[in-house]
């Protein structure tokens, strides 16, 4: 019988992370990674607009298991977090899994042959070739698809440079140019204090809803804190786990509608503290904090004070050839048009087939938006695995979702990798019963109180957001609940883990006689009875261990 082969779709974080697990923690080798770009990073590749960073702290965005004493800064900026994860990449000999430059086109499930056909596309030559995998990974991520606004009247006519800030042009010169910027969240906040760093450069931003924003400051670490990080024992770990618990504190301890008032006011306090009194009347969001991605200011709300930066919130009417046409009829002209305006998330962005004909957007569409169960699996698609997918965004490290994500995914790989089962799905029944309770949760949160690009439509299900802490999270996924998956050609699976079972509940009995006899009779003779009994659990496990390696044979 022919090794079981697993396919990762992306060599972004996500499939950079899920493919060093399979080294480490099941020394597996048979894998490819199929990446469109021709490098590794996934949207650390992709995004190079100037400014770029991590909105958290970079020792919180980092994998657990290869932590960086050297970061310069307690946020990373694209360039150095990009060379981490080619470090990775390098470190765990990666580059010899990944076919660059290749494109998955579909993907469709045999059920006759349990495996995935898979189909790609070179993307320089358009040559097309075929695969098969008995286990696929969609590490494809959240920011894939660039939203750029064509239904804007005239979008078309601009004769000028225009382009999403996700394929943010190399070279480009923005010196003497007047620069329109439609859009002020994550990126948009990031890059405009970098261009307008220039006083050569005029730069007007365009703003449809005003933005929530908390301090975010970009603290240099100095040499004694990475000598520290470096050599100290736990002192990373510590200082990792300190930043997770300043994110986790807050949602463990929800707000009183009291509190809610205060946060709102403190907010709001911060942004009229910050910002230039010309925008006071217009700066400040009518929806609550938390419906929308907080912004995190590293010095977006500074440069408003810059004579050549202008906030515009009359609207957009249309687009010229030479610029754009405000709501309120005047006429800008730029030479450069800018569009921060975030990405499509309520599509998948690959045709997946899996049983009955079913497809992963289909589904999507009959559940009136992305839908899954943990975020993980999905109904129909069995030793199919996403990262990144339905209801896993927090205002956490997205890297920890995944970590937790691949951890629990590695549980069900396992059996398959092993010869000891064919396939798992999870039921729908298993996915409903999470769903109901997911969007019972959220109907009663903050994230359906106005338009995001994290509900379907904008104002429909609210498909992006985790609503309980971090540590739910990871409670939940911890371990699968194997009576929520469906499993072909298990048996031999479903004898070892009756096995496994049996033998831990002997193992406990024998150390609780153990120590009780221990504890209750101190004589030569009773310690004589435990020696032997610890010599019989060490060759138990050693029975184990035969069992499980002859059952992969």
């Amino acid at each position: 019988m022919s090794q079981p082969k697993v396919v990762i779709i992306g060599a972004g974080v996500g499939g950079l992370s899920f493919a060093t697990s399979l080294k480490r923690k099941l020394g597996f080798v048979n894998f490819t990674i199929y990446e469109k770009a021709s490098e590794v990073g996934g949207c650390w590749r992709a995004n190079t607009y100037p400014g770029c960073s991590s909105d958290v702290q970079i020792h919180w965005y980092s994998l657990s298991s290869d932590l960086n004493p050297h970061w310069n800064k307690s946020h990373g900026l694209q360039p150095e977090i990009l060379e981490y994860w080619i470090h990775l990449s390098k470190k765990y000999i990666l580059y010899p899994h990944i076919a660059f430059n290749t494109k998955v086109i579909s993907v469709e499930w045999s059920e006759k042959d349990q495996h995935y056909d898979i189909i790609t596309e070179d993307v320089v030559s358009g040559q097309r070739s075929f695969d098969s995998a008995n286990i696929v990974i969609s590490a494809i991520g959240v920011l894939e698809n660039p939203h750029i606004p064509r239904d804007i009247p005239g979008f078309d006519c601009f004769k000028g440079t225009y382009f999403h800030s996700a394929r943010w042009p190399g070279g480009l010169d923005l010196r003497h140019k007047r620069v329109a910027v439609i859009g002020n969240a994550s990126s948009g906040a990031q890059f405009v204090p970098s261009i307008s760093e220039d006083p050569t450069v005029e730069v007007v931003n365009f703003i449809r809803t005003p933005t929530w924003f908390n301090t975010r400051p970009h603290i240099p670490y100095t040499d004694t804190q990475k000598w520290i990080f470096a050599n100290v024992p736990f002192a990373m770990r510590l200082h990792r786990a300190w930043i997770m618990f300043q994110f986790e504190y807050p949602l463990l301890r929800p707000l009183s509608e009291d509190g809610k008032q205060k946060r709102i006011e403190s907010f709001t306090k911060y942004l009229l503290e910050s910002t230039p009194s010309k925008y006071h009347d217009k700066i400040i969001p009518t929806h609550p904090p938390g419906c929308k991605r907080t912004v995190a200011n590293s010095g977006f709300l500074a440069s408003l004070s810059r004579p050549n930066l202008t906030l515009n919130f009359d609207g957009i009417s249309q687009i010229t050839e030479d610029g754009i046409i405000t709501k309120t009829g005047e006429n800008l002209q730029f030479d450069v048009i800018i569009y921060a305006t975030g990405f499509k998330g309520d599509t998948y962005p690959l045709p997946v087939r899996g049983l009955n004909g079913t497809t992963i957007q289909g589904y999507y569409e009959s559940h009136g938006g992305p839908t899954g169960y943990l975020g993980t699996t999905i109904p129909d698609f069995p030793n199919y695995y996403l990262l990144a997918g339905p209801n896993t965004g927090t205002p956490t490290s997205t890297l920890f979702i995944e970590e937790v994500q691949i951890a629990y995914a590695m549980q069900l790989v396992k059996p398959v990798l092993d010869g000891l089962a064919s396939s798992f799905s999870v039921t729908h029944a298993a996915t409903d019963a999470y769903n109901a309770q997911l969007q019972a949760r959220l109907s009663r949160s903050v994230h359906v109180q106005c338009y995001s690009w994290a509900r379907t439509g904008g104002t429909g299900k609210a498909f992006n957001p985790f609503p309980w802490a971090i540590t739910i999270w990871w409670w939940r996924l911890r371990r699968p609940i194997w009576e929520h998956y469906h499993a072909v050609g298990a048996d031999r699976w479903v004898k070892q883990r009756r096995f496994e079972r049996g033998f831990r509940f002997f193992k406990m009995a024998i150390l609780v006689f153990a120590v009780l006899a221990r504890w209750k009779l101190g004589s030569p003779s009773v310690r004589m009875v435990c020696e032997f009994l610890r010599h019989l659990i060490r060759i138990l496990n050693c029975l184990q261990v035969s069992r499980s390696y002859h059952s992969q044979e």
